[in-house]
């Protein structure tokens, strides 16, 4: 639309001047006329003139009202970029998501916004607009993330990109849009007729989503870490498949490459004790990001929600579950919403899971591929049973390290009663 206003602002500007032109060629040769036709001449130019003053402002006034509803359009042709996606233009966004209207918002984070749009084929999109500042090789960084989501959303479990749009001051990706919302809009923030998310479905979204995250991890080259799993992040589509989306935060890791040390950034609650507190992340990171998100799928609960202090129960999901399954009361974990209509083997399977997924050594954790034979019904008991070995031996050193061992000092040969325990 831009272009189209600085055309006709050109061609009314060239009419002015010729039109005008034209009044000062009549006026100059008068001198040879008559009067009348003088005068003619003088009413013809003045007309001419009175013309082109109110069109030009005309002109002025619709340049100014274009650039406060599209705007950056110029900038869009300052950077070639090929990345063989299909790349929107940022007024062809603008004109889907009505100018980014506050009422299209479909969610909001530390990367943006995501707005709801309609494209002019009438297909349904998410758009998000990044907020990050750009720096100097910015652009390089965003053609990175787009290729890398490119090759990873090949895969039925994650969120296809269908374009972006890239110019000096704006970064926006366009997605399928998930007609069933998130996987925590649907457990939190259901509409009173939308139906519950019944327990067929939570075990689906627990293997979909699985077999995206060890496809990022285990087939791509180089694999790609999504650091920061969580249910708001898995998406629903319209079958109620679980596709996992917002790469955001991910990023590329090589093989040869044990850890990442990078910025910590994730979601409160869904964040791996060891990338809390050195910084460092892998796969095993989303691997504790996705027992957290098994969690929700079980309880319904947030990962981290200051409101069960009013119960006096922690605030991390992670530690009230732990605390209610020492307590024997498996039953009151389930989400009341289910109306018991849930699997109990079920319920213990994900539950056993999401256990292993969350131990505090991230090698002790599974990787996601298989995360995924164990939700498949191979090798969860082998695996559970280790665990719990394990952790009894480790209750026993704990328990042996707790003791102190006093010694008389007036005693020369202290015999075994003298040796104290706990203190």
């Amino acid at each position: 639309m831009a272009e189209v206003v600085v055309k006709l602002d050109s061609i009314l500007l060239q009419e002015r001047n010729s039109t005008v032109s034209v009044g000062d060629e009549v006026y100059t040769t008068c001198t040879g006329w008559s009067a009348t036709s003088a005068i003619a001449g003088g009413v013809a130019g003045g007309a001419a003139l009175l013309f082109a003053v109110p069109t030009s402002a005309l002109a002025l006034w619709c340049r100014k009202k274009a650039q406060d509803d599209f705007y950056d359009i110029p900038a869009e042709q300052d950077l070639p970029v090929h990345l063989g996606q299909l790349r929107f233009s940022l007024s062809e966004l603008q004109v889907a998501t009505d100018n980014f209207s506050k009422t299209h918002i479909l969610g909001r984070g530390g990367f943006g916004k995501v707005y709801k749009g309609r494209l002019a084929d009438g297909r349904l999109v998410a758009v998000k607009r990044l907020k990050e500042e750009r720096s100097q090789g910015g652009e390089l960084q965003f053609q990175t993330e787009v290729e890398m989501i490119s090759v990873a959303a090949e895969h039925r479990n994650l969120l296809k990109l269908l374009g972006f749009c890239m110019t000096q001051t704006e970064r926006l990706l366009v997605y399928p849009y998930m007609i069933n919302g998130s996987v925590a809009s649907c457990l939190r923030e259901r509409r009173e007729t939308q139906a519950v998310l019944n327990w067929e479905t939570r075990e689906r979204v627990a293997l979909g989503s699985a077999r995206g995250l060890a496809y990022l991890h285990e087939h791509c080259n180089p694999k790609i870490i999504h650091r920061d799993v969580k249910a708001a992040n898995i998406l629903l589509d319209e079958k109620f498949e679980a596709v996992v989306g917002d790469f955001g935060l991910a990023k590329l890791m090589d093989y040869k490459d044990t850890l990442v040390t990078t910025a910590v950034r994730g979601t409160i609650g869904h964040i791996a004790p060891e990338y809390l507190s050195t910084g460092k992340c892998s796969d095993k990171t989303d691997v504790f990001g996705y027992g957290v998100m098994l969690l929700e799928l079980i309880t319904g609960q947030r990962a981290f929600d200051l409101a069960r202090l009013a119960y006096d129960d922690d605030v991390m999901l992670l530690d009230w579950v732990k605390g209610l399954l020492e307590a024997q009361k498996l039953e009151t974990l389930v989400d009341a919403d289910l109306e018991g209509n849930y699997v109990s083997d079920g319920v213990e399977k994900l539950m056993k899971i999401a256990l292993l997924c969350t131990q505090g050594r991230p090698l002790e954790r599974p990787n996601m591929s298989e995360v995924v034979k164990m939700l498949e019904g191979d090798g969860l008991t082998e695996r559970w049973e280790q665990w719990q070995n394990h952790e009894i031996l480790q209750q026993e050193i704990s328990h042996e390290h707790s003791f102190t061992y006093y010694i008389d000092p007036n005693s020369p040969n202290p015999s075994n009663e003298q040796l104290s325990g706990p203190r």
